[in-house]
């Protein structure tokens, strides 16, 4: 989930009713990552495959794959790692108490978002499968139009122009 620690604490303007505090995300985002490499997996090995090497030797898969999991891993342990400390839960279905702009938040408003997408490229490439590579960002696209939004319209409600100063500051992705 986004967020932002500036400062801003629950009880700022913009407050909803009880029971109601949440960017209302019902699907846990990662939920939607590993479905789209689970169905992409499937297709790749049992339907259609789609090497990304066509049959060449390539050695340059293993060494990237191996890096974007890595950078995918370490952005998203620590974004969650920031959550923790700033003692606010990352499940985007439970109210937010604090706004994290530390970390991996100064440079994107999604770094586990970004973590997630890196890390399953990562795998395709390691895969050598274009299906899982494209499910990566088939599924960081549905992030972007129909998760996001609703987390940043939310954090607005929530920390008001704190918030709202860091959108005009930090990039939604990179």
């Amino acid at each position: 989930m986004s967020g932002a620690a500036g400062g801003a604490s629950a009880g700022e303007p913009g407050r909803e009713a009880p029971g109601t505090d949440s960017p209302r995300v019902f699907f846990p985002p990662p939920l939607v990552y590993l479905a789209a490499l689970g169905i992409a997996y499937w297709v790749d090995r049992r339907a259609l495959p789609m090497p990304l090497s066509l049959g060449e030797r390539s050695g340059w898969r293993a060494p990237a794959g191996g890096l974007l999991v890595g950078l995918g891993l370490v952005l998203d342990l620590l974004a969650l790692e920031r959550f923790r400390r700033s003692a606010t839960s990352a499940l985007p279905f439970r109210p937010a108490s604090a706004f994290v702009a530390r970390g991996p938040y100064r440079w994107t408003r999604n770094p586990m978002y970004l973590g997630m997408t890196l890390l399953f490229a990562g795998f395709g490439l390691l895969l050598d499968s274009a299906w899982v590579v494209l499910a990566a960002l088939v599924a960081a696209l549905a992030i972007d139009r129909w998760v996001i939004p609703r987390e940043e319209r939310y954090l607005a409600r929530r920390f008001g122009a704190s918030y709202l100063d860091y959108v005009s500051r930090v990039r939604r992705w990179l």
